[in-house]
């Protein structure tokens, strides 16, 4: 007599696609993403037709001309300087404290809650790169700038509130923001000096 040869039984994979989503769900939450980072900017609206031609003229006094080049220097208005100190300087040239004549210039505005302010709503940070320019050297001079806003912000509202820039009301802030407008242009990058 033959012998019947065993048949293997089959495995059971109807399950296999449950533990293959239940262990693609584990991984998912467990998993660390990276998150990006950026810079909080909010574009201008554009031009109305009739302003396309014209040039805007900024005195020079009124610029305050920040370079970085491929090897991560900075200059500050033609002088080099450390990352740690452009907040100082932007301080400075944002509120012009003393009204020099080589800082921007003030004038008389009306602004709602705070009344008739000698400003310098003209001021313009420019900010150039170089194409090369390490990211996180850019982010630095970024976040300084705008530390010095919000700085000079804050000791405004302390002063003419008496509470922190952050406790105040949206009125309140709105007022703070027209003293110091945050203006902050960024040059298309250029390849000057230093690069790789």
């Amino acid at each position: 007599m033959a012998k019947k040869k065993k048949k293997v039984p089959g495995l059971n994979a109807s399950s296999t696609a449950d533990i293959s989503f239940i262990l693609l769900i584990f991984f998912l939450i467990t998993t660390s993403m990276d998150t990006d980072t950026g810079l909080a900017r909010r574009l201008p609206q554009p031009p109305d037709k009739e302003q396309e031609d014209a040039q805007m003229d900024v005195k020079e006094r009124n610029v305050l001309n920040v370079k970085l080049n491929a090897a991560g220097a900075l200059m500050c208005n033609g002088e080099i300087i450390e990352v740690g100190l452009i907040r100082e300087r932007a301080k400075e040239f944002i509120a012009n404290p003393n009204d020099l004549s080589t800082l921007p210039e003030k004038h008389a505005k009306e602004i709602d809650l705070l009344g008739s302010c000698y400003v310098t709503d003209k001021h313009v940070i420019s900010v150039q790169t170089d194409r090369g320019t390490p990211y996180d050297v850019y982010f630095q001079v970024q976040n300084e700038l705008v530390a010095a806003y919000n700085e000079l912000r804050n000791e405004l509202s302390k002063a003419k509130f008496g509470r922190p820039y952050d406790a105040l009301t949206n009125e309140q802030k709105v007022a703070i923001r027209a003293y110091y407008p945050q203006k902050i242009s960024e040059a298309e990058p250029k390849n000057y000096g230093g690069t790789k």
